[in-house]
């Protein structure tokens, strides 16, 4: 099987040895990603929900390049920082995953790069 890499500038460049996202076959893996503004490489400034948002936005221009979107989503893992923002980061996860939503995980860890509070991944499907 094939990889092909997937890159795009309306996302925030790698940060380490990885590509944005990995299509392989009739699937792409999403790498994670933080509330980095694209535009200053910053992690956005409002707390967790604009994290949250901002690594949402970052993981739908990684989906478009991939040319896909949420609605071909079919798993999600979301790593946080502090556990307790779970209710604030599903709230503006909720906003932007269809109906059915996708498989989730959702993991506390010690630390987030960058001192990044939340965390999104994803697996999509290509029709």
């Amino acid at each position: 099987m094939t990889r092909q890499a997937v890159q795009t500038t309306s996302a925030p460049a790698a940060i380490g040895a990885y590509s944005q996202a990995i299509v392989a076959g009739d699937l792409v893996f999403c790498s994670g990603q933080v509330g980095l503004d694209p535009a200053t490489g910053e992690l956005v400034e409002g707390g967790v929900e604009a994290q949250a948002e901002r690594a949402l936005r970052n993981l739908a221009a990684v989906l478009d390049a991939a040319a896909v979107g949420f609605a071909d989503v079919v798993k999600t893992t979301i790593f946080l920082a502090d556990v307790n923002d779970f209710a604030a980061v599903n709230g503006v996860y909720s906003r932007y995953m269809p109906d059915p939503p996708p498989a989730r995980s959702t993991v506390g860890v010690g630390a987030l790069p960058r001192g990044a509070r939340v965390e999104i991944e994803a697996i999509a499907r290509r029709s």
